[in-house]
């Protein structure tokens, strides 16, 4: 079911550009990045029953260390993928990278393919997200930017040789279905819900 016009209208007021068919999906900065800091910044002494202090310590500079920067559209990875011809860029938010895919999918009415397992992520986002047993694809982003661009792989190319991590983790698709690939499995990727956040945090 497609969203209203009004509805419509905000969802593109948030991203810059639309995607066009045959492009493929690059996302720059490892996913989860603000959620796993704020995880770890309220729930430090919990955590220290189960992790290292230094793992801690290190959790918490991982948006300081690998995110894009605290102003998306003057960083080097906005600039870059600008540079590199891209369709579309989304500075990622609440409801983490699968409602970045899905918004900027919405936005552009294409179908797409993406594979999680090739989504750039922290180890200490994956371990502390098992701990509380939420999703870390859905777990606020910020300090990640997610891309639509013909040939992505020269655009992440560059993002590596400049520090960035960065993968190309799917391509749009003619239709409607958004598809959700791990392994074997597959399923759709349906519009977002509420942020894995809260259900650790009230909202």
């Amino acid at each position: 079911m497609r969203l209203g016009p009004k509805a419509m209208e905000a969802l593109r007021a948030e991203i810059t550009g639309r995607l066009i068919l045959g492009d493929e999906l690059v996302v720059i900065g490892p996913v989860g990045l603000s959620g796993t800091v704020r995880i770890v910044k309220e729930k430090y002494d919990h955590l220290r029953d189960f992790f290292s202090e230094g793992f801690l310590e290190d959790a918490l500079m991982l948006l300081q260390n690998f995110g894009i920067g605290e102003d998306p559209k003057t960083s080097k990875a906005w600039q870059m993928a600008e540079g590199y011809g891209a369709d579309a860029l989304y500075a990622m938010g609440e409801g983490g990278v699968l409602s970045a895919v899905w918004k900027m999918a919405e936005a552009s009415l294409l179908g797409l393919k993406a594979d999680l397992r090739k989504i750039p992520i922290r180890q200490e986002t994956i371990e502390i997200t098992e701990k509380y047993e939420i999703d870390p694809y859905r777990l606020v982003s910020e300090g990640s930017l997610l891309v639509g661009i013909r040939g992505g792989q020269a655009l992440v190319q560059a993002c590596l040789h400049s520090g960035l991590m960065a993968a190309v983790i799917g391509q749009t698709d003619k239709g409607n279905d958004r598809l959700l690939y791990s392994g074997e499995n597959v399923r759709y990727l349906n519009r977002p819900e509420k942020d894995e956040i809260y259900k650790i945090f009230k909202a």
